[in-house]
């Protein structure tokens, strides 16, 4: 649910990410990690944070590929869950009624085979309320054939985010691959497009074998590895990211710690991004939160707006 700005403006950490997105806290949880926010909302506190993305929506239901489609990797996990999801028909019925009642920013990540299942799901959701923001996904390298195929290509970036342009007014987040030659081209293809923000980093292309039965431990081969483990990769992605556009950067990649977080913001963050760490700790966000919140509160500390992109070069 989006915030009053005047309500917000005696918070320190309330960011803005244009488009009528204001977040109470710079903290979001990632898609994929926090399911449509129901069982984690027993566990946490979700009105601490700036809001959490569900898990991607596509217009029919998906089982997904099939197991093993998890695995632990150092410093991280490798995952093929393959945008398994209710679809759009039970996620109206079913979730939407849940998502109306929390008192705190909620976007849809949406997923599709084509720019018409993109649309279709958009469409389906304009009449509402409740939904904030979409959160594009192009960046699935657990898929084949799909979403990733047109993350990797400026034009496709590009026709794709001006078609969903033309059909809503809620912002539009586009998530990125860092499984590609220059991100940033991609990021201006779909900042060009009509983007409100980019997120990133998806997840990279790994692979987990088990010497011993000389079989990989994912049933897909392949997975999408996140955790700590990509947290460097992130960073550099989003500085370079951070450099090249206009619109907010939203940060993500191994963040675990509050620290974490500010190295994001350090880099150009305008916000962040928690995914793996929610299965280790359902209250890392909230940690995270009320963490910056102190630093942000200090007098002698910079405000975020003064922190945020303000990586010393040189």
């Amino acid at each position: 649910m989006t915030k009053d700005p005047e309500q917000q403006s005696s918070r320190f950490s309330a960011v803005s990410l244009g488009r009528g997105l204001d977040l109470r806290s710079p903290v979001l949880l990632a898609s994929g990690t926090v399911s449509y926010g129901e069982e984690l909302n027993k566990l946490t506190n979700l009105g601490k944070i700036g809001g959490f993305v569900t898990k991607a929506i596509s217009p029919e239901p998906r089982q997904g590929n099939p197991p093993q489609r998890i695995a632990e990797t150092p410093c991280g996990m490798i995952n093929a869950i393959g945008l398994a999801n209710v679809g759009l028909k039970r996620f109206i019925a079913e979730k939407i009624p849940f998502l109306q009642q929390l008192d705190t920013s909620v976007i849809v990540n949406i997923a599709g085979k084509s720019i018409d299942d993109y649309c279709t799901v958009i469409e389906h959701l304009e009449d509402y309320e409740g939904i904030d923001a979409y959160e594009i996904n192009l960046s699935c390298p657990n898929v084949k054939g799909e979403c990733m195929i047109m993350g990797v290509s400026r034009e496709a970036t590009f026709e794709i985010i001006s078609k969903l342009r033309s059909i809503t007014n809620r912002h539009l987040m586009v998530k990125l691959t860092p499984n590609v030659t220059s991100i940033s081209s991609i990021a201006l293809a779909a900042e060009k497009a009509g983007a409100d923000s980019v997120s990133l980093i998806n997840t990279l292309v790994g692979m987990a074998v088990d010497y011993k039965k000389r079989k990989p431990l994912l049933t897909n081969v392949t997975g999408g590895l996140s955790g700590p483990a990509i947290k460097p990769v992130a960073l550099a992605k989003v500085w370079e990211v951070y450099n090249a556009v206009k619109i907010p950067v939203v940060g993500m990649g191994g963040i675990a710690s509050f620290k974490d977080a500010m190295e994001f913001l350090l880099t150009g963050a305008r916000a962040i991004q928690i995914g793996t760490m929610n299965f280790v700790d359902p209250d890392i966000g909230e940690t995270v939160a009320d963490a910056l919140e102190k630093f942000f509160a200090t007098p002698e500390n910079p405000t975020i707006e003064e922190y945020t992109g303000g990586l010393m070069i040189g």
